[in-house]
């Protein structure tokens, strides 16, 4: 298991979020162990949960999340063919 800081876990999140994919991260505060950060699909096989039917309908499509990426955060209304 990887030992991170709060401090430098706060510096640098996304590095933390790169090392979970891999194994569990434990952050500690003042050198006592007080999170532990995992992927998802960790948490969910250790907890037993998987995806159910009702999560996997409420999560946008690929074309939902593109559709809201404006580089100027204008709404586009121009006409799609």
């Amino acid at each position: 298991m990887k030992l991170i800081s709060s401090r430098d876990f706060n510096r640098d999140v996304s590095h933390a979020k790169r090392e979970a994919r891999t194994e569990p991260v434990l952050i500690t505060d003042r050198g006592q162990p007080t999170h532990v950060l995992m992927s998802i699909a960790e948490y969910r096989r250790l907890t037993g949960e998987g995806e159910n039917i009702l999560d996997l309908l409420a999560m946008p499509s690929p074309a939902e999340l593109d559709a809201g990426d404006a580089s100027d955060g204008a709404w586009d209304h121009r006409e799609t063919f």
